[in-house]
């Protein structure tokens, strides 16, 4: 997967389609990202001590891989790899940035 942590993205399938957010969370196994204010659903959440409240939260969902594109100043791109000085960098393939 080359999408990281803390990359903003942007959603180009799905109900949040447009949305623009950064990754708080990846999910190597199922390809799967939890982008930050996107893909919300409510959640029942049960009470777990006299101190917790329970009830229904609004809680962000995954969304696969497929479903985002990484944000390089403000055009969506896809990410490429080449070496630097000897290290493996990542960089943008539209605007040839390194990230």
């Amino acid at each position: 997967m080359r999408l990281k942590m803390n990359d903003t993205v942007k959603i180009i399938a799905g109900k949040d389609k447009g949305k623009v957010g950064k990754i708080v969370k990846i999910d190597p196994e199922t390809e799967r990202v939890i982008v930050q204010g996107a893909n919300m659903v409510s959640k029942t959440m049960k009470k777990r001590n006299p101190q917790d409240k329970g009830g229904i939260m609004v809680v962000e969902a995954p969304i696969h891989v497929s479903n985002v594109a990484l944000l390089s100043k403000d055009q969506t791109t896809r990410i490429g790899y080449k070496m630097e000085n000897g290290k493996k960098v990542r960089f943008a393939k539209k605007t040839g940035e390194v990230l």
